[in-house]
């Protein structure tokens, strides 16, 4: 498990540019927190890492949002999904098993449908520290990760 503790977006920014440069082709990120934590703009530091220009903005009414890269990003919200079973009709499998980079956003809502192997990345606000300030615990969970560190 890894900590960081970020104080500005620009420096959240920079932690998902950490993660991003050890991704490889099938990672699964699930990221859980609160509104206004900042897990977009995580997504949009692993975005660069991939060599995505495109400023990343949450697929709240799309559900997924697609960009070209190094690797491809697919960039998930599921925060409205009512029934995980909803996924597999946008072709969600397909999504995990197209050789890019899944990233997935109020993953905890759908967790029954999530691989075993998975990023797990929680972001939290520790407004004793200051309004900016943001708490990033990263999970390696499974075997394909038992290599990967930040």
């Amino acid at each position: 498990m890894n900590k960081l503790e970020t104080h500005s977006f620009e420096e959240t920014v920079e932690a998902g540019l950490k993660l991003g440069n050890i991704l490889k082709p099938g990672d699964v990120i699930w990221l859980s927190g609160d509104l206004g934590t900042g897990k977009t703009a995580l997504t949009n530091g692993i975005a660069k890492a991939l060599g995505i220009d495109a400023y990343i903005t949450s697929p709240t009414f799309n559900l997924v949002n697609e960009y070209e890269g190094i690797m491809p990003l697919y960039h998930f919200d599921v925060y409205r999904i009512a029934d995980p079973d909803e996924m597999f009709d946008i072709g969600f499998d397909e999504y995990l098993n197209n050789g890019g980079v899944t990233v997935i956003e109020w993953g905890e809502q759908i967790a029954e449908i999530l691989p075993s192997d998975i990023i797990r990345v929680t972001i939290e606000k520790n407004l004793q520290k200051g309004l900016d300030v943001r708490e990033i615990t990263i999970e390696f969970m499974g075997s394909r990760y038992s290599d990967y560190r930040i």
